[in-house]
């Protein structure tokens, strides 16, 4: 064959390849330039993202290294702050809910706008992570909630078990306006409460759920609770930072109801309301190394309100500060109430200006109108040691304020060493009913304190708890 015909074979032969490569370029690109025109935020992802596994870098945050990562961002949050990412939240949750290993990530460097709503379980992991480094928040007070959603809560985890919300990022509460609703009991410029709708929503609540952890994250403005533990058990809290103003309204830091095997430690916070409070149900929690105020202290309660029952026991609270507070560690009953308070230790406490560094009420009244009743919870076998430092003056260091029909029973006291703030005078505790111990010698000295000369008719009712 003339070399003339090799060359020009050849010649046609790499012009068809070359007019193919190109024509495939065209068609991907075509491809590219339509797939982007579709939108996330209406249409949600199909087939889902998949999950990626965590990277050498992120496992250091991550309870398991072969977890795969959810990162909302995949599936359609936008994270600016004011798009709601509700749905691409839920729908994070629920593809990491089927896996047996995994995290949802919420990532830095984003605000994410929620409404209220409900992660539920069970999963099929035991080992799911909610990796919050960026910042959550829910719509902008009341009048920006939707009508439909509930106003008494804000995200709410149902039914898990083995879940673990950490991370550093934020949970941004918004609640000024909801502290500010006409109906709230202020202290300032707008006056006493006024009538009108008052609900306001617990920023994070988890409800028959089982081995929580919840750590290392700041939450700040919460129009109520920050954190509610309902029905729960086997639960840690730990390295938490909690703020909002001192006159926001019932914004506790920590509240538990029904729940029980609970830790809480080393966590910050300033708040409106008490920093950590116990409520009926629970048993066998331990608090320890937390730094509270101005709050209204740590306490037990209010318990027995309308008549209820209520049973708290086995309670250690210890190696803590609490600071510029209107309580410092506390139990508070309700007249009319049932059911005991028992077995209740409070351990190495320092206290800074506090009024009523160590208070027991059993008048618990919020308007001052409570009718007297002769049923009361039961208190007995609570131990106050190690606790130290200085009261505002405007109350009494102790108060015992006991029930009339029953008597508080085994306190005892040991190394309580209490001074003004201000001044030089030792103001005298206060004692109602109230019957126990002292061990050493106390400042101020305990002397309303009566000793239990006579086995005293409390165990009925503490056996019945």
């Amino acid at each position: 064959m003339p070399v003339y015909h090799v060359f020009l074979f050849f010649f046609f032969i790499f012009s068809c390849l070359f007019f193919i490569n190109i024509q495939s370029r065209h068609h991907s690109h075509a491809e590219q330039e339509q797939f982007h025109i579709v939108s996330h935020i209406s249409v949600p992802p199909s087939p889902a993202p998949e999950a990626t596994v965590a990277s050498p870098s992120y496992s250091a945050k991550s309870p398991n290294n072969r977890s795969s990562v959810f990162n909302v961002l995949d599936f359609g949050a936008i994270g600016d702050g004011v798009a709601d990412d509700t749905q691409a939240f839920k729908l994070t949750w629920d593809m990491a809910c089927q896996n047996e290993s995994a995290i949802v990530f919420v990532p830095d460097g984003y605000s994410f706008m929620l409404q209220s709503t409900i992660f539920t379980g069970p999963c099929k992991t035991a080992d799911l992570v909610f990796q919050i480094d960026g910042t959550i928040m829910p719509p902008d007070g009341p009048d920006s909630w939707p009508r439909k959603s509930s106003k008494r809560q804000w995200l709410v985890f149902y039914r898990t078990n083995g879940m673990a919300m950490q991370g550093g990022g934020l949970i941004d509460g918004r609640g000024e306006k909801w502290w500010n609703l006409p109906c709230k009991p202020h202290k300032g410029i707008n006056g006493p409460k006024m009538p009108g709708p008052c609900d306001s929503p617990v920023a994070i609540r988890f409800f028959m759920s089982s081995n929580l952890t919840v750590k290392e994250l700041r939450i700040k403005n919460s129009p109520q609770f920050n954190f509610r533990f309902d029905a729960c058990h086997d639960v840690r809290v730990e390295s938490l930072t909690i703020k909002a103003p001192p006159q926001s309204p019932n914004t506790d830091g920590i509240h538990i109801e029904n729940t029980n095997n609970v830790q809480i430690y080393n966590l910050v916070v300033s708040n409106g309301d008490d920093c950590i409070s116990i409520g009926a149900g629970c048993y066998d929690v331990d608090i320890k190394n937390v730094t509270c105020g101005p709050s209204h202290g740590i306490s037990i309660g209010s318990l027995g309100i309308y008549n209820s029952r209520a049973c708290v026991s086995n309670i250690s609270v210890s190696d803590s500060v609490i600071q510029h507070s209107d309580n410092g560690v506390g139990i508070k009953t309700w007249q009319g109430g049932s059911g005991c308070v028992t077995k209740v230790k409070f351990h190495n406490i320092r206290v800074d200006a506090v009024r009523n560094p160590i208070i027991i009420d059993q008048y618990y009244c919020l308007d001052k109108n409570c009718s007297n009743q002769t049923s009361a919870v039961v208190i007995s076998d609570i131990s106050y040691s190690g606790i130290k430092g200085t009261y505002d003056v405007r109350s009494p260091p102790l108060r015992f304020a006991c029930s009339d029909s029953i008597p508080c029973t085994n306190l005892t006291l040991t190394e309580v060493e209490l001074l003004p703030a201000k001044g030089q005078v030792v103001a005298n505790p206060f004692c109602w009913n109230a019957y126990g111990i002292v061990l050493t010698q106390t400042i101020p000295p305990v002397y309303c304190l009566m000793e239990e000369t006579q086995q005293l008719i409390t165990q009925n009712y503490i056996d019945g708890c």
